[in-house]
This record gives C-alpha cells, structure tokens and sequence, in this order.
C-alpha cells in the first residue's frame, strides 16, 4: 500500500495550530510543545526545523489553551451588577488597566442585579480556571455560599463597592459613611432643616453606610431622625419619582431638601419636581450619589459624591496581586478605604452657583 500523502497546510484559512506543525513535519506534539518552549530534551536541529516552520506558517501559541492545560491561567474573572453607567463602567476600566500592566487579562461578567446569575457568573469563571475573582455584589445577593467554592479551591477574591460585611473578606471600598455625612452637613449648611433621605436596600452595605452617615450629620446639628423622611428602594429612576412625589404629600410642608443615596434615583426626584413646577434649589434642594456623568449636565447640575471608580478598581486589582505573592506565606485580610470626594453644584445651593470640589483628602486608607 502507497504512503499516505500529507494535506500541506494552509496558513491563510485559519489558525495554524500545534498538531499542524506535527503533522507536517511527521512527529509528536510533544516534540512540537518542547521545541517551541525551548525544552533541553530537543536537540538544535529539530528545534531549528520547527521554529522555521512555525514562522513560515505565522503560528501563533494559544497561552490560554497552554495555561490550562497547566491548571492556570493569566486571567481575572471580573462580576459587576450592571455595566452601564459611569462607576461599574469606569471601575472596570481601572482593573483592566492594572491587571494589563501586571500581564493579566480580564473576564467580565454581569450579574444584572440577580443572585442566580451571579451563582452562574462564579461557575463559568472556575470553569475557566482563572487565577482569582474580583466582584461587587448583586443587589439581590443575601447568600454567599457560591463563594465558599472560590476559597475552598484557593483562588484569590477580593470584594470591591458592594461587600460581604465580614472580617474574613479582602475588598476595596468607598468610605461611603463620610460621603453620606459630607452631602448632608452640606444640605444643613445651606440652612435646609427637613431633609429626606432615598436609601437602597440596607442589606448592602454602600446604602446601610450612607444612609448612616446621614442620621449623624442630622445629629451634630442636633435635629432628631424621622423615619417619615426616608425613602427605601431600589434606587431606580421610577423610584426617584415615587419617592419624591411620596416626601412632597408629607404634612408640615413635605421636606426643604433631598439625600438620594444614588444619582439615578435623584434624577428621577428632578424630573418630579420639575413637573410639579417646584423650584430647584429654591424650593427643594437635591442631591445624589455616584457622580454619574448626566449629573453635570441636568439643569440645574446635580451635587453628588465622587466614588473614585477608576482608583477603586486599580486598588482591586493591587490587593489580588498581593493575595497571588503572599499565597505560600501567611497574608492578613483587609480592606483598601477610598475617601470620597463632594461635587458641589447648583442643585443644591441656596445662592449663586458655584461649581466646586471639597473634601479632597488622601484616597486610599488601608486597615
């Protein structure tokens, strides 16, 4: 029986892969694997004629398929509530930018605010064997045992924005408490004394935090809190609406100012208002939460409070690194703490406005 003649390789119809170089030039994989590594076992001429063919059919290695087949990889598996907007988007920016700079890329995967998806998120992410998991809780997540399964396999995870409130956890966090007290003192000192408040689901911490931050500063202008003016939702633009539209049918005048601790929510409080012909800051003074792009555009512009998204998500991305070295030694759980920066616009002044940034403090804190 004739030899069976070999099918050349065309490097133009797709990637060229390591069995093609075996294939072509009658030997293993192994061989091919080895050659291409550099592996003393190979001798020069055999390395040479792999090499030579491997850049005469422009082969390019496949680190993943390679880092797997090792049992890791060079990736960080990323789950975020949502993507759009400005902090996720923008914090996701910052962790593919330092996660680039240290040789790793990035999965990001969202959880649309539900905990099942968010179980789902976690399971693809082991299954691509990443090297660790950085995540911001779904609004819906009450159970955490999807990430026992990360630590038992010994991936590094760190929490950042929304976190498990626990000793036990890394995270990166906003000081979201003093931001919550920074933009209510400012609300008092503009001489507002009925002021409400919009809370998220106090299960988070980011709205448990500003929501007391709020009651504090009330306290040190030693005004009681009335749990008539706070608001709890899901910080939807909807929500803003109902909320607002549930403050102004209070008696004693409904309230002289708005907390809303998200912009979303605060945008949907403005238009509100702005429908029922009251006066912004005149009448009602707003504020919001996030700094979200549209806030410096709305009319009037909306004071809100900075979260430092891109720093947030370097921190991240700092602190998974650290995990990675110190994994053979004894590493310390903490928490990086960002401080938070107040952008004072017109919706919440009583005179001229004036745009400003106050509060510029050191941005990261680490205990």
């Amino acid at each position: 029986m004739a030899p069976r003649s070999k099918k050349p390789v065309d490097a133009t119809s797709s990637p060229v892969s390591m069995a093609d170089l075996a294939r072509e030039l009658g030997v293993s994989m192994t061989t091919i694997s080895r050659a291409l590594s550099d592996h003393h076992s190979i001798g020069p001429a055999t390395k040479q004629k792999v090499l030579k063919l491997a850049k005469k059919l422009n082969y390019q290695p496949n680190h993943l398929a390679a880092a797997l087949r090792k049992g890791q990889s060079k990736l960080i598996g990323v789950i975020v509530p949502y993507i759009e907007g400005r902090f996720f988007a923008t914090v996701v920016h910052g962790i593919e930018t330092a996660a680039s700079k240290a040789g790793f890329n990035v999965i990001i995967c969202q959880s649309s605010e539900d905990v099942a998806q968010e179980r789902k998120n976690v399971e693809t992410l082991l299954s691509a064997q990443v090297a660790g998991i950085l995540v911001s809780l779904s609004r819906a997540t009450n159970d955490f045992r999807h990430f026992e399964k990360v630590r038992k396999r010994g991936i590094p995870l760190v929490f950042f924005d929304r976190v498990l409130e626990s000793d036990t956890v890394n995270a990166v966090v906003l000081n979201d408490y003093d931001g919550g007290y920074q933009v209510t003192r400012h609300l008092l000192e503009q001489g507002c004394r009925r002021i409400g408040h919009f809370a998220g689901p106090q299960h988070l911490n980011i709205y448990r935090n500003r929501r007391q931050g709020y009651l504090d500063a009330l306290a040190s202008y030693e005004l009681p809190a009335d749990e008539q003016l706070i608001v709890y939702s899901d910080m939807t633009l909807e929500n803003g609406a109902t909320s607002m539209r549930q403050l102004l049918a209070l008696p004693d005048g409904g309230v002289d100012a708005v907390f809303s601790a998200g912009d979303t929510a605060a945008l949907g409080a403005l238009q509100l208002l702005k429908s029922q012909g009251v006066l912004v800051p005149q009448q009602v003074a707003l504020a919001g939460f996030s700094n979200e792009t549209f806030t410096a555009i709305t009319e009037p512009m909306l004071t809100s409070v900075d979260q430092r998204c891109e720093e947030m998500g370097q921190a991240a991305v700092r602190l998974f690194l650290e995990l990675v070295e110190s994994q053979d030694s004894a590493f310390l759980q903490r928490q990086v703490i960002l401080q938070p920066r107040l952008f004072i616009r017109e919706s919440s002044l009583q005179g001229t406005p004036v745009i400003d940034t106050i509060t510029e403090q050191s941005s990261e804190v680490s205990c």
